[in-house]
């Protein structure tokens, strides 16, 4: 088993607390497949060989239902809980350690060639259901609230939270899981 597919499966551990192992996480958890065939399909899509990175985008997304560009940026040990539902556009650019919830778009906005999509830096969670559009940048260690829709930056540290989301700097100690979940950070 290659480094990069044993730090998914141990990132998946970390996050989900209904893992009850490798082999379980390996065969059944389909963000995990989604990521691993995503890396394929992006090796393609870098070689020029951009039909079939979309075509296997799109096998991937039919099985899965969970749709991530073969143009997209990927970083280390992303995990995608539960799935169903993610879209991640083709000039989205995702950091190490981030965690998305089914439901969550990360979209553009406009329909120009340039960059169009969010950015995430380092160990962002963003919430079931929530909409992250147009070429915006969530800075490290922040959290976005279930069903929340960011249409502006946040720096580092930021809870954002609401449509459209409003930014708040996280407190020492946020319990980022709880922050996704609490009712009162939903809509």
């Amino acid at each position: 088993m290659g480094i990069g597919i044993r730090e998914d499966i141990a990132a998946a551990r970390r996050r989900d607390p209904a893992a009850r192992g490798s082999v379980e996480i390996a065969l059944l958890y389909p963000g995990l497949h989604a990521i691993w065939a995503h890396r394929v399909n992006n090796r393609l899509w870098r070689r020029g060989f951009r039909f079939i990175a979309r075509a296997g985008s799109q096998l991937v997304r039919a099985i899965t239902g969970i749709e991530i560009h073969p143009g997209a940026t990927i970083g280390r040990r992303f995990f995608i809980d539960h799935g169903s539902g993610v879209v991640i556009g083709e000039t989205a650019e995702v950091g190490d350690d981030v965690m998305l919830y089914h439901g969550v778009t990360l979209g553009g906005t406009s329909l120009s060639k340039g960059k169009r999509h969010p950015t995430l830096g380092d160990r962002v969670a963003v919430g079931a259901g929530a909409k992250v559009l147009g070429p915006v940048t969530i800075g490290a260690d922040s959290a976005v609230g279930a069903n929340a829709v960011v249409i502006r930056d946040a720096p580092a540290n930021s809870l954002l939270l609401g449509v459209p989301a409003k930014v708040r700097a996280r407190q020492t100690g946020d319990d980022v899981r709880k922050v996704l979940q609490a009712p009162e950070y939903q809509i």
